[in-house]
């Protein structure tokens, strides 16, 4: 069966284009049945699944936005693929409600499969930035389940301009930060890389598609970085029985 990872597609109703091309792009892969990570950032700002319950009475068009991508990964799944999401870091609050409607599992921040053969570490991402101080201090108290018990007590126009928020500022304060910071610290790889007993790690988040060769104790490893969707174009990995490949590719691809 063949494997497909995605990641950092940030789904909003403010960029149809992307939505549009991952809806062909899973369409044109799930005929057959394949198992499909999506690995975090599936869509830009998660306030909860009760946002579901709007459907079209959302004036921003994000209740409808999930609703139609759940359908749509249902569909996939009652073909037979296997679906499983894990958190980002723009959509922690994602829960098992938005996963039963899409017949997909939630995934631990880190999950060890089998891949062409081979162990391979999943993860979003974000918690190897450990040079970046702000977003860990910021990271710890969002994964809290005290602090997420209380915004998804928030009425929902609250948690949606709090949502806002969060992204102006994490704009505000990323433009402000060296590139190097908002990459991830090769120390705390390789000590994750070595806790899971693996040489290949597949993570997201960054924005900076890459194969990256490593040197682990013992042996050679592989850090492969999956990169964000755009209008334009996407990024997969497509694994068989005995290997995978991080490929970009263009919508228009989708419809030839």
């Amino acid at each position: 069966m063949t494997t497909l990872l995605i990641s950092d597609l940030h789904l909003h109703p403010a960029a149809p284009e992307i939505t549009e091309g991952f809806l062909a792009w899973l369409e044109r892969n799930t005929q057959t049945p394949v198992t499909l990570y999506i690995l975090g950032d599936f869509f830009d700002a998660w306030i909860g699944d009760d946002l579901m319950a709007l459907g079209d009475q959302d004036p921003t068009g994000h209740a409808a936005l999930a609703n139609m991508v759940a359908s749509r990964l249902r569909g996939a799944s009652e073909r037979g693929c296997r679906i499983y999401l894990m958190h980002g870091n723009r959509d922690f609050l994602l829960g098992e409600q938005f996963a039963a409607a899409a017949g997909a599992e939630l995934l631990p921040e880190s999950c060890v499969i089998e891949l062409a053969g081979q162990p391979v570490l999943l993860m979003h991402g974000d918690s190897l930035c450990t040079r970046d101080e702000a977003y860990m201090a910021f990271r710890a108290q969002a994964r809290n389940p005290e602090w997420q018990a209380g915004v998804l007590a928030l009425p929902i126009p609250e948690r949606l301009a709090l949502a806002q928020r969060m992204r102006e500022q994490s704009g505000e304060a990323n433009s402000n930060k060296a590139e190097d910071i908002m990459d991830v610290t090769p120390d705390e790889v390789i000590r994750v890389m070595q806790d899971h007993q693996v040489t290949t790690l597949i993570h997201g988040h960054t924005h900076r598609p890459a194969v990256h060769e490593l040197s682990l104790a013992d042996d050679q490893g592989k850090r492969v970085v999956l990169g964000d969707w755009s209008r334009e174009h996407g990024w997969e990995i497509r694994a068989d029985a005995n290997q995978f490949e991080l490929r970009k590719f263009s919508f228009t691809e989708l419809s030839d």
